[in-house]
């Protein structure tokens, strides 16, 4: 079956089964000490948070930004969900949207998931976190400069994870896949920079204390949930306004001339993020959406549910 073009994530066919079964095999040994790492410190009051980050991030990457050269991009959110919510749970995150966007919208294939997961969610989420740390002592300012570098540092070693990936899996060459491949993730970098300080801005004059600084002013849980709940919402309906121009990975197998390696998953549920009974359409793609917010948002917060009973 051949690949459309239209998801955001490496689709099956890029990748070589041995490569594919090694992602996996990464992927599910972080997320086991992840989920051993959550059993013991997830808190009642951090559930909901990851229910709205997921939610969010989903949200976020259904709209593309148009950047240089014809080409688009969209957030990842692995640094964001890390820095928010700490490395583990946002790890969880990242894994429940990839895992949501594979299974309900093909986006992304089925055998390279764990090279996804990987990529855009565990590889993210630890250099997000561990930049941010490593700036715990300092004002906002320089907290929420770290973040930036740390959003885009993330984007760059997901970008560079993919090529290896690629690279070692003869899709491409080496010396040709990274420069493309760093090239036009540095210009979509900033735009994950960009969000990112934006949203912990928010955060920071908002509830200060879930990153780590007490404040007086913080407003209580629960109004917070319903304003990221609706800012999520507002994301999903601006989603028909995301740029149609071919997003970093996409563009880069259209030029290097592996695109036609791509197929697409055996079944349609919700392809392309549009309903097939109302097809393309802005209505169909809105509809979709929120379909989404609820699905994600529901498989993180049983999830969690689940991994604060046995804590």
């Amino acid at each position: 079956m051949q690949y459309s073009p239209a998801p955001l994530h490496i689709p099956d066919g890029f990748l070589s089964l041995v490569v594919s079964i090694i992602c996996w095999v990464i992927s599910a040994i972080t997320l086991s000490a992840a989920i051993a790492r959550s059993n013991k410190s997830l808190g009642e009051r951090q559930i909901p948070l990851m229910g709205v980050m997921a939610a969010f991030i989903f949200a976020a990457q259904m709209i593309n930004f148009p950047v240089a050269g014809g080409t688009s991009g969209h957030l990842l959110g692995g640094a964001l969900a890390a820095i928010t919510l700490g490395p583990w749970a946002g790890m969880l995150v990242m894994t429940a949207v990839i895992v949501v966007q594979a299974l309900l919208f093909q986006d992304g294939g089925l055998l390279v998931m764990g090279a996804n997961i990987l990529n855009m969610g565990l590889v993210t989420a630890a250099i997000g976190y561990g930049l941010y740390r490593a700036a715990a002592a300092g004002n906002r300012t320089l907290k929420l400069t770290v973040a930036g570098i740390a959003a885009w540092l993330s984007v760059m070693a997901a970008a560079l994870f993919t090529s290896l990936q690629l690279w070692l899996s003869g899709t491409s060459q080496l010396q040709i896949v990274i420069p493309a491949m760093l090239g036009v993730h540095a210009l979509i970098g900033l735009g994950e920079a960009l969000i990112t300080v934006a949203a912990l801005t928010l955060i920071l004059q908002t509830r200060p204390d879930l990153l780590g600084e007490n404040s007086a002013s913080a407003k209580g849980s629960r109004g917070w949930v319903v304003a990221g709940v609706l800012i999520s919402l507002a994301v999903v309906l601006l989603s028909p306004l995301a740029s149609a121009d071919p997003d970093g990975l996409e563009r880069v197998a259209e030029d290097l001339g592996f695109l036609g390696k791509g197929f697409s998953a055996p079944y349609q549920l919700i392809p392309d993020y549009t309903l097939p009974f109302l097809g393309q359409s802005n209505l169909s793609t809105v509809l979709a959406g929120l379909i989404g917010l609820i699905v994600v948002g529901a498989v993180i917060v049983l999830l969690g549910q689940g991994l604060r009973a046995k804590s």
